[in-house]
């Protein structure tokens, strides 16, 4: 992610800034360009279909499994354009990026073993290729295969694109994805032509897992979410110099004090993944955590690559601008910083003059305010649900105004309400999960897209991020591709003392992941094996979207 595509999404340059970085003004917000998306045409993907009724209610008697009525789309001011069933793998992470005059998804996968209809061989799932420059009719190009495994334990997860014309010392005419190898490792491919993907260097290997990895397209910087089996937690952060991806240049790990060999005591939750606004912000943002006993991080980037390196307790709390530790019963899945925000409910406060305190009291007005109420900065944190059909706290998306930053406040959260579909009986997780990464001023400080598993995807206005308000949500339907999901349940066995455990599974959605592209286009992934969806904004999201 290059840092003008981040002043173009915040409508204000950035630069390297310190305490005093409030005081930097905000022009109006740039207008996005391109082509307004087309109104959508495509046909939902057929709905599940099931034998007759008094056949599925013995056959679910048999097997112990809960068939519940098929489940068709459901929407509200966002409509479906184009739809692509990946071949049937469960799906993590869509970025779609442009290559020329083609727009190219690359989709990575969570583990499991499916047939590719392009080389007629069974591949162990890895990374989905698909050109989308037409959403409406999306062409799957290539797969390329990941570790063996099962969920997550295989696959290759985690997927960032950059072009070599971006990347500081790349071959100029190359295009290179970054991606997971399951647990095992970190590589790179050059996808210049998307159809004949070939690997190019694998950066690390050796570790015991891997997750959400951040690259930087405009200076190489590369943050890789690693299980490194010398560091007391099961992911860490490894910074590398990819701006030649031929020769990866190792910078140092990072993590919380606690995490690192050598240390005692409790071992901090695990990471998740970071996002970096590059050298210009001088800021990266770290979530740790998925349901349980997040932190947030608030970095400063220079001094986590200049600083020592040597992971010492004292060597990791230098970088550390704050640390804001969630409840127990909260995660960091994603932690998307919204800066330089401009609330109208406080357009018309002002800053107090400089007076001095009156006598006999004490006052704020020796406190320095750099910067009008209406000017604030957020970071959008969104945790991650785990257990089926609500067999947990829920989780939510949570507002936490970092203005000041050495004082972070909640300021908000927000959730779908489940009475609305009974989304706790509908089987599979019932939750957020994550939301867009894309810093896009089509959506940017509008709308922040929020996907919530049986929930489908939820647009919130996010304008107001003291008020954020549901303005648009996509439930996809299930197909025959869409596999179940299950929950153990007691079961008696006549005897009051004994009771044997067995299984109940519905087939639900799972929306895992969404990503936006710079067109406009939404598109989400699915992890119970449903496919990819292309959507587009309509009605009030519509409005609300910068299309201009």
């Amino acid at each position: 992610m290059g840092h003008e595509v981040i002043e173009r999404a915040l409508g204000f340059r950035l630069w390297a800034f310190g305490p005093d970085r409030l005081s930097r003004t905000h022009p109006r917000p740039s207008r996005a360009k391109g082509p307004r998306p087309a109104r959508p045409r495509a046909q939902s993907p057929k709905p599940r279909a099931y034998g007759r009724p008094v056949l599925c209610a013995v056959a679910a008697l048999v097997l112990g499994v809960g068939l519940s009525a098929r489940q068709q789309p459901d929407a509200h001011n966002l409509a479906l354009v184009g739809y692509n069933d990946l071949q049937a793998r469960s799906a993590y992470q869509p970025l779609v990026h442009q290559q020329g005059n083609r727009w190219i998804a690359y989709i990575g996968h969570h583990g499991g073993n499916k047939p590719n209809a392009i080389t007629g061989k069974a591949e162990n799932n890895g990374t989905s290729i698909v050109d989308v420059t037409d959403p409406r009719h999306p062409q799957y190009l290539a797969h390329i295969p990941g570790e063996e495994g099962e969920a997550e334990a295989g696959g290759a997860q985690m997927v960032r694109v950059c072009d070599g014309s971006t990347l500081p010392r790349a071959d100029k005419g190359k295009v290179y994805l970054l991606r997971t190898f399951g647990n095992a490792a970190h590589e790179i491919w050059d996808v210049t032509d998307p159809a004949k993907p070939s690997r190019v260097t694998v950066v690390v290997s050796g570790l015991r897992n891997t997750h959400k990895n951040w690259w930087e397209c405009d200076t190489g910087i590369a943050y890789l979410i690693s299980g490194d089996p010398a560091w007391r937690t099961r992911r860490m952060t490894k910074i590398y110099d990819l701006s030649d991806p031929l020769k990866p240049v190792f910078i140092r790990d990072f993590g919380l004090p606690g995490q690192q060999p050598g240390a005692t005591g409790p071992v901090p939750t695990e990471l998740h993944g970071p996002i970096s606004l590059g050298p210009k912000a001088n800021r990266v943002y770290f979530g740790y955590g998925t349901s349980r006993a997040g932190v947030v991080q608030i970095v400063d980037r220079e001094k986590l690559l200049r600083g020592p390196k040597e992971p010492t307790d004292a060597n990791l709390l230098y970088p550390q601008i704050a640390r804001i530790d969630l409840p127990p019963d909260a995660g960091a899945h994603t932690v998307f910083p919204l800066l330089g925000m401009q609330l109208g409910e406080f357009a018309k406060q002002t800053l107090p003059a400089d007076a001095p305190s009156a006598a006999g009291h004490e006052h704020s007005s020796e406190v320095t305010l750099p910067a009008p109420q209406a000017h604030r900065d957020f970071i959008a944190v969104v945790s991650e649900s785990l257990a089926n059909e609500c067999q947990e706290p829920r989780q939510l998306v949570r507002m936490i105004d970092v203005t000041f930053e050495t004082a972070p406040l909640g300021a908000a959260t927000w959730t779908v309400p489940e009475a609305s579909g009974n989304f706790c009986g509908r089987g599979g997780r019932f939750g957020s999960h994550s939301s867009n990464e894309n810093f896009t001023p089509i959506y940017y400080g509008r709308i922040l897209f929020v996907a919530f598993f049986n929930a489908g995807l939820r647009a919130l206005d996010v304008r107001d991020p003291f008020n954020p308000k549901e303005v648009g949500y996509f439930i996809p339907a299930t197909t025959d591709k869409t596999e179940k999901r299950c929950v153990a349940q007691a079961v008696s066995t006549g005897t009051p003392s004994r009771r044997s455990s067995d299984e109940r599974c519905k087939v639900a959605i799972q929306t895992n992941n969404v990503d936006v592209d710079d067109r406009g286009y939404i598109y989400i992934v699915d992890r119970a094996n449903t496919g990819m969806h292309i959507l587009e904004p309509t009605g009030e999201a519509r409005k609300i979207a910068n299309f201009k």
